[in-house]
């Protein structure tokens, strides 16, 4: 048990460190303008017609790092930092963004996946942490109910994973495009590739924690029924 919670502790120590970092990569390389003055919503509309792309809408949405594709509407949600500048930052975010609206127009099988699961990931988590919890409390008289519980956290910690390639594909596209077309240059280009890569980092994180949580709860079962 001693070893999962020092893993737990080291990935929880390693996703502080890089939500840090990202939140500085992306404050820094916000200050620097794009030389063709595009905006993010600019950025993400260019991207959608190269690709021949028309059904796609770019909207603004409050927050900050609250960026997304929702496949169910076709929509590229931005958020107003990323919609409204024109740096290095919103074009590297807005271009990702786009990815995954590219990806969805091909038929991305990962992507597929991760759509897949989200209804299952979201009727789960409703009832996961409390299965959990009073499975966790009667596993030495009732294991089966913290099975139960074990087994629809995995579906999480599956989606975790499922989206590691989706979001590294998006950003190969996004920095592709973003060269292809002159969006950035040999100047700034490296500073695109670096905000994404941080920020790709943050989901290997959270895949990482839904594993280690998950063979945490397995170790309680087994550790219960052994008992």
């Amino acid at each position: 048990m001693s070893a999962v919670w020092i893993l737990m502790i080291i990935i929880a120590i390693a996703g502080f460190a890089v939500q840090a970092m990202l939140q500085s990569r992306f404050k820094k390389y916000s200050r620097i303008p794009l030389r063709n003055g595009m905006t993010g919503r600019e950025v993400a509309e260019k991207m959608l017609h190269d690709n021949g792309i028309y059904d796609v809408q770019v909207i603004s949405v409050r927050g900050q790092l609250t960026d997304h594709y929702n496949p169910v509407n076709k929509t590229i949600n931005l958020s107003e930092p990323v919609y409204n500048s024109n740096s290095v930052a919103a074009a590297a975010v807005a271009a990702h963004e786009t990815g995954h609206a590219l990806q969805h127009a091909k038929g991305y099988l990962p992507l597929k996946m991760r759509s897949a699961l989200v209804p299952v990931v979201s009727a789960s988590s409703r009832w996961v942490t409390w299965i959990l919890l009073i499975g966790i409390i009667t596993v030495s008289t009732f294991p089966a109910l913290l099975w139960v519980g074990i087994a629809l956290f995995a579906m999480t910690t599956l989606f975790s994973f499922v989206t590691l390639p989706v979001e590294k594909n998006a950003t190969a596209r996004a920095l592709r495009w973003l060269s292809s077309a002159g969006i950035t240059d040999v100047g700034n280009h490296t500073q695109a590739t670096d905000a994404l890569r941080w920020a790709g980092y943050t989901y290997v994180v959270a895949a990482l924690s839904s594993l280690a949580t998950l063979l945490y709860y397995i170790m309680i079962a087994l550790s219960g029924s052994r008992r």
